[in-house]
């Protein structure tokens, strides 16, 4: 069970002091010949293993390779590309992944493609075009959009293409993108992995072993490696992703209905919702449950949007997302400011639109703090 491998996955290169937590080894380089192989710790160390361990079982997969941050994690699979690829990528997309593929990657003869593929007629692109990789996330950031799947590995498998499923937003505790038939997971561990916003890190996870074994490279060749005491941080953090996550899950539902409900002129985006375009999918391909994450339109003008982020109390102003403190976001000019005005608002991304990060505090203290910052608009 998740909460039991959370626990007790990981915890290797102990035994020898009788620890109960292994410690985090501080050391860039290894004696040669030791038990465990290890060298340099730019190509290999315990912490890695552990946490890599950990994550593999709660993600349902073989492996894992850690990475210094979710960043690093999409440089690794992009760095497997070659040029005359092309890559079918949802189009809600994150900023730092369309930024690393449109100024980057494009240089080197990568192509990208980006569609809405919550909509079943896209579908028929994956088929026509046999993309090398097909790229999504789900739920989107920051627009919450769910994408099936299982239906879309079913398209990949049937054209040979690899699909990724960033995992960030939904978190390893609700989803698992593998068991799904995704070929590859991401995380990007800075977020609900580890929960205390103290830390970076990354993971790709999968089940071929010859994914992990390009994963492997990429970690060691291109430099992409952790910190040792990050991955003990995200290992420390894992342990008690179950609670955060239900406490989160249940502020941010919470906290979704009370927008619904007090802002009726807000347009509110939570898979936890009825009102939510995917919802059924959601509560079926979510394990019951919406993540932490809410996104509001409210409509405003951009100096009053301005004005009610600064207003917050207990929301600090952030780019960053499931800690135990609430965050929030103004995508247009942070998260998503890479990308082309014009990219932007033709998928939502407006001017007006806000993302919450609902932390663990006592809802009754948000809520309260959203209004106050409401009123103070005038």
């Amino acid at each position: 069970m998740f909460e039991t491998d959370a626990i007790h996955q990981g915890q290797g290169y102990k035994d020898e002091t009788g620890a109960v937590i292994p410690p985090a080894y501080l050391t860039s380089t290894f004696a040669y010949g030791n038990v465990g192989g290890f060298d340099y710790t730019r190509s290999g160390n315990p912490n890695f293993n552990n946490l890599g361990q950990q994550l593999a079982a709660l993600e349902g997969a073989e492996y894992a390779t850690v990475f210094a941050s979710g960043v690093s994690a999409i440089t690794a699979v992009a760095s497997t590309l070659q040029s005359g690829d092309l890559v079918i990528a949802e189009e809600n997309i994150y900023g730092c992944t369309f930024r690393l593929f449109a100024q980057v990657f494009a240089k080197f003869g990568v192509s990208v493609e980006y569609y809405d593929l919550t909509d079943p007629a896209n579908g028929q692109h994956i088929i026509d075009k046999k993309p090398t990789l097909i790229w999504i996330e789900s739920p989107t950031n920051p627009l919450l959009k769910i994408i099936d799947i299982a239906w879309v590995s079913s398209l990949s498998k049937a054209v040979g293409s690899t699909l990724i499923v960033d995992n960030t937003f939904a978190s390893s505790y609700l989803q698992k993108p593998i068991d799904l038939g995704a070929d590859l997971t991401l995380l990007s561990t800075t977020k609900y992995s580890n929960g205390h916003s103290d830390c970076l890190g990354g993971a790709v996870c999968t089940s071929s072993r010859a994914w992990q074994d390009k994963m492997i490279f990429a970690q060691k060749a291109l430099g992409l490696q952790p910190s040792p005491f990050d991955c003990w941080l995200i290992s420390r953090g894992v342990k008690t992703q179950a609670v955060r996550m239900d406490r989160h899950n249940a502020n941010s539902l919470a906290f979704a209905k009370h927008l619904e409900q007090a802002f009726p002129n807000t347009t509110v985006r939570y898979p936890g919702l009825p009102s939510h375009p995917q919802h059924e999918l959601a509560m079926r391909q979510m394990n019951g449950a919406g993540s932490g994450m809410v996104t509001a339109d409210f409509s405003l003008p951009l100096d009053k949007t301005r004005a009610l982020l600064n207003a917050l109390q207990y929301f600090t102003l952030a780019e960053s997302l499931g800690g135990i403190e609430s965050l929030i976001c103004h995508p247009a000019s942070m998260t998503h400011a890479s990308m082309p005005k014009e990219t932007r608002e033709a998928v939502g991304i407006t001017d007006s639109l806000v993302r919450f990060s609902i932390g663990i505090e006592h809802i009754d203290d948000l809520t309260a703090d959203l209004d106050a910052a409401w009123a103070s608009l005038g």
